[in-house]
């Protein structure tokens, strides 16, 4: 049985990677600041893992705790924690975003070099990128971030990519540059999430731009997939792409999603925030080729299979909609 650490599996995409693993037969130990008792969020996604004598949880912080011990047996460690969201990275919570996510990498990459960890995959991002020029963006384009969070990402990027490539040091990196995860259970504050529960609630969703700023929306079962595929690929220190491979405007998912409840999601318009890009897409010829990732739920499944969650938990009624227009 192999044992995988998770940092930040109360989190969306780390307790859907905990599930999946334990579904395929690892040991888990999950670890986040968050905990059930503190956090409803953090709650509803750990119910899924806690009945799994498999799992263990682990209420500790990657920039303060003992991270040594929990990385000892370990064959492979998922470092998905960290602050997210790019809009609230500006300002006076950047020191909070460089102690998340800088800082707490450079730790668990010392505690993974000291245990002699075979392989660190890290939960990079596309906001790496910036505008992308107008094509797929490719892992060797030259990262221009025009967010704090982005900045914050990119360092933590550099630095596995710099203990990956240190002699006599054990561990491996792949880090995975996630585009626009979306499905069950995802964030609250993320944009299918917001325009689903205005559907639910019937009040308007906060609209930031025009709609017309594309992006390319990666469901979770697939970012599972690529991230579980990096724990044993044949690398020493990589970047790697993890998307649809479609960029879609973001009216063109509102409609979509009008579709299922049955009526328009009423929006109101804000003014577009300062590091919002236009548009994302990804080349996947190195997932392709190093991960054998391919893709596999499209965005009209992949919103409905969020929509009916969320239908499901918030308004049994919504459910019905949803299969009126099947």
């Amino acid at each position: 049985m192999e044992r995988a650490l998770i940092t930040g599996v109360a989190g969306f995409i780390g307790s859907h990677l905990a599930a999946e693993l334990l579904r395929q037969g690892w040991s888990v130990t999950g670890l986040d600041s968050r905990s059930a008792a503190s956090d409803p969020v953090a709650g509803e996604n750990l119910a899924v893992l806690t009945g799994d004598p498999r799992f263990q949880f682990v209420r500790a912080d990657v920039t303060v705790s003992d991270l040594m011990i929990l990385s000892e047996g370990v064959h492979a460690v998922f470092h998905l924690a960290a602050l997210a969201g790019v809009r609230r990275s500006w300002g006076d919570r950047f020191g909070d975003y460089l102690s998340c996510n800088v800082l707490g990498t450079q730790r668990l990459l010392e505690a993974c070099a000291a245990a002699d960890v075979p392989r660190l995959v890290f939960a990079s991002s596309s906001s790496v990128y910036g505008q992308g020029g107008g094509k797929p963006s490719r892992e060797d384009d030259q990262p221009l971030p025009l967010s704090p969070y982005g900045v914050s990402k990119l360092a933590a990027e550099r630095l596995c990519l710099a203990y990956a490539r240190q002699r006599r040091v054990a561990t491996s990196v792949i880090a995975l540059r996630y585009f626009s995860v979306y499905g069950p259970r995802q964030r609250p504050d993320m944009a299918f999430s917001r325009i689903m529960r205005a559907a639910v609630s019937g009040r308007a969703m906060s609209l930031y731009g025009t709609g017309a700023q594309r992006r390319d929306f990666t469901y979770v079962s697939d970012v599972v997939a690529a991230t579980i595929a990096a724990a044993t690929a044949d690398a020493r220190a990589e970047v790697v792409n993890v998307a649809s491979g479609r960029s879609v405007p973001l009216s063109e998912a509102r409609r979509a999603i009008s579709r299922f409840v049955g009526s328009d999601v009423p929006a109101q318009r804000r003014v577009a925030q300062p590091g919002d890009v236009e548009a994302t897409t990804a080349d996947l010829t190195k997932a392709t080729e190093l991960l054998g990732y391919q893709p596999k739920v499209d965005l009209e499944e992949g919103l409905r299979r969020q929509w009916e969650w969320i239908a499901g938990k918030d308004c049994p009624a919504a459910l019905a909609m949803t299969e009126a227009v099947r």
